[in-house]
């Protein structure tokens, strides 16, 4: 599978991270996450493979993560209600979100990215 690299052209995070992929020749597909924003499915399945908590794939730092006081909420719901949720609007993913269908980042970490994608 390509590598698959869901981000926001207007994010100053997935800007880094493009940077990176460029400045490193690593092809990807780039894929606008408002414009497609992932399923329902497509969340879970990366969570699963993150091994992460689904409350990490929020961004938190989002206008309309806090429009929605998701923050007091987030606690409460199961998986499935947050990627529901995530999937009912891309803004509130946090991104980038980079996957080839068997590793995953979630943010842009230099570190984390050499050790994945490298």
């Amino acid at each position: 599978m390509a590598l698959k690299f869901y981000w926001y052209p207007n994010c100053g995070t997935c800007k880094k991270a493009k940077k990176w992929f460029d400045d490193h020749q690593i092809d990807y597909d780039a894929i606008h996450i408002v414009n497609e924003t992932p399923s329902s499915d497509q969340i879970q399945n990366w969570i699963n493979i993150s091994e992460l908590p689904a409350k990490k794939f929020f961004n938190t730092s989002g206008k309309k993560y806090r429009e929605l006081n998701i923050k007091d909420k987030v606690n409460q719901l199961s998986e499935k209600e947050i990627a529901d949720l995530l999937s009912s609007d891309g803004m509130l993913i946090k991104r980038p979100i980079v996957t080839d269908g068997e590793n995953i980042t979630v943010g842009f970490k230099e570190d984390s990215f050499e050790k994945v994608w490298k």
